[in-house]
């Protein structure tokens, strides 16, 4: 079931694909990001983050395809006053939506997947499949909203190991700015609404390019479950700063 769903979603859109585009071009805009930190003397860690974003445009499908990861590991004194490592942090998270364009510009139906594993969170599973229909609020020159919205259905186990499943009401929205030829800014938010729990994560991000290809982002992401085990906090916040390099 991990990768189920993610799986169904690509097989969705390869198929079709398959059957209208064959020997067609394919147009992919990757972009790979990796942060890391690391301390020494009186506190000792290390933090490492990375993010690969794909996205394809067809004639007829607008795809993407995301895998981010985040590990932190701190040395701490036992009891016995040993130094010792341990694991503070551990996600993964992978995603696909596949996206049909229909005839009026920017509308699309789409089917989308994702699969959470931490280790550390109120959930240490959560798998997401929805559908619906997506399209752009606001264009211009220098800025866009796109939003999207319809059913869907997950499955989570939480940190008690209890499992948990139901429908839910999905609601995304992507907001970017081009401020400059050498800076923009990107705002994400995602509502997945269900009676058992409602789970929302927002990033908000500021790029800024170093060269052609390289940029330096610096980000803040907040995921926030409103229903979490006793012991658990219901909001986990990221700051990063990172190198992204896209091609």
């Amino acid at each position: 079931m991990k990768y189920g769903v993610i799986l169904a979603a690509a097989v969705v859109s390869m198929q079709v694909q398959a059957n209208e585009t064959a020997g067609a071009d394919k147009v992919w805009t990757t972009s790979a990001e990796l942060g890391a930190i690391t301390t020494s003397g009186n506190t000792v860690g290390t933090s490492i983050t990375g993010k690969i974003d794909a996205k394809q445009e067809l004639e007829q499908w607008s795809n993407q395809y995301i895998l981010s990861a985040f590990f932190k590991e701190d040395e701490k004194t036992d009891e016995n006053g040993n130094k010792v490592t341990e694991k503070s942090a551990e996600r993964y998270f992978v995603s696909a939506k596949a996206a049909y364009k229909l005839e009026e510009e920017f509308d699309k139906l789409f089917v989308f997947g994702s699969y959470t594993d931490d280790q550390f969170g109120a959930y240490l599973k959560y798998t997401t499949l929805a559908v619906g229909y997506g399209t752009r609020l606001y264009n211009a020159e220098d800025k866009s909203l796109d939003v999207e919205i319809g059913p869907g259905y997950f499955t989570g186990e939480r940190s008690t190991g209890e499992t948990e499943n139901g429908l839910i009401v999905r609601g995304a929205a992507a907001f970017n700015w081009t401020i400059s030829e050498s800076a923009s800014f990107a705002q994400t938010l995602s509502v997945e609404y269900g009676d058992d729990n409602t789970r929302t994560i927002a990033e908000s991000a500021l790029l800024a390019k170093i060269n052609g290809a390289l940029q330096m982002k610096a980000a803040f992401l907040v995921q926030n479950d409103s229903e979490v085990p006793l012991g658990k906090k219901s909001t986990d916040t990221q700051t990063s700063l990172t190198l992204v390099y896209s091609f």
